[in-house]
């Protein structure tokens, strides 16, 4: 065998250069979407799906108005009882927990606000029996039907007759220089908020503190 045919055996054959993306782009190639494994999900270049409208977020249902409640709103600050203030007739007051209040009365004064925040508001009212005592109430008004208003009242005794009522207000008594009075039950449930002052300035001045 001659030497010029061994040196052809002993030369590999040359192999075409391998093309990158770029070039096979270039050529018109296919190429393939990437696939990527992120902790075991597989994720793909290609575009995400929009939401669908069931997840979107829902709008919240308006609160059913209740049209009875609607009427006392539109009448702030004026209550649907403006006009029995002086009469004495029967009174009836709601209260939450306990049995309503029925007496032969009158209603000395009440308050309200002019106008209702986000569809609630407060009534104040003062009464006071045919036989002297006085009624307080406080009530929450609600202008929402699947609410309900909430109902507060007591009751001041000048005189009570009730062994536990009588211990109580001994008890005041030696503790304030003065026996309690209608007024300073008043004050104790509603308290001095502004509401509460204008109840007190319809009343007469006899809440407010005098100073030499």
């Amino acid at each position: 065998m001659s030497s010029e045919h061994a040196e052809e055996i002993s030369q590999p054959p040359v192999s075409e250069p391998q093309r990158n993306q770029g070039e096979l782009a270039q050529n018109g190639s296919a190429i393939q979407p990437a696939t990527v494994l992120v902790r075991g999900e597989t994720v793909s270049n290609q575009a995400s799906k929009s939401p669908s409208p069931a997840n979107a977020q829902r709008t919240p249902t308006p609160k059913k108005i209740s049209d009875a409640k609607a009427k006392l709103q539109s009448r702030l600050p004026s209550l649907d009882d403006h006009d029995d203030i002086g009469i004495q007739k029967e009174q009836i007051v709601v209260r939450d927990g306990k049995a309503d209040l029925a007496f032969i009365g009158t209603l000395l004064a009440s308050a309200a606000p002019s106008g209702a925040t986000k569809g609630h508001w407060e009534e104040l009212r003062v009464y006071q029996t045919s036989a002297g005592k006085h009624v307080f109430s406080k009530i929450n008004r609600t202008v929402f039907a699947d609410e309900h208003d909430q109902c507060k009242a007591e009751i001041f005794d000048p005189a009570p007759s009730s062994t536990t009522a009588q211990l109580l207000r001994s008890a005041h008594d030696l503790t304030h220089a003065k026996p309690k009075t209608w007024k300073d039950a008043a004050v104790d449930f509603f308290g001095y908020e502004p509401l509460a002052k204008e109840l007190y300035r319809k009343l007469g001045d006899q809440f407010e503190e005098r100073v030499s």
